[in-house]
């Protein structure tokens, strides 16, 4: 069983990763998200990396940016097995994650994790 952590190398930090991922990565919008989503055949570290994203631009407080990240990555901690599952089978790929909220106010925690999930198995579904 995966344990349900969300340590510092499940995220994604490498400007050079996160550069790739934006240039040809995929995307689509599941509101209040967009994901955009890359493999990468680089097997090193853990099989899922994610980057999560809270715009100023459409969230103006600071403090509401933080609360609705908190809420993604507890949501996204709680839940990653989903997609852990079918990524460490594949033991020659690795998936590139951007998480972007855009929504313009601050939704229920339960409402963020459903959501999530449903992402999660599309992404899952996607990739099959």
């Amino acid at each position: 069983m995966i344990r349900q952590t969300f340590r510092k190398s499940e995220r994604l930090c490498s400007k050079s990763k996160i550069e790739n991922l934006f240039k040809r990565g995929t995307s689509f919008i599941s509101y209040p998200f967009r994901i955009t989503q890359l493999s990468d055949d680089k097997n090193d570290g853990p099989p899922v990396q994610v980057l999560i994203v809270v715009s100023k631009r459409r969230v103006k407080s600071a403090v509401a940016r933080n609360r609705i990240k908190r809420m993604v990555r507890e949501a996204y901690r709680k839940n990653k097995h989903i997609i852990w599952d079918n990524y460490s089978t594949i033991s020659s790929q690795k998936l590139l994650l951007c998480i972007n909220y855009i929504g313009k106010t601050i939704v229920e925690y339960k409402d963020v994790e459903r959501k999530l999930i449903l992402i999660l198995q599309r992404l899952i579904e996607n990739d099959e």
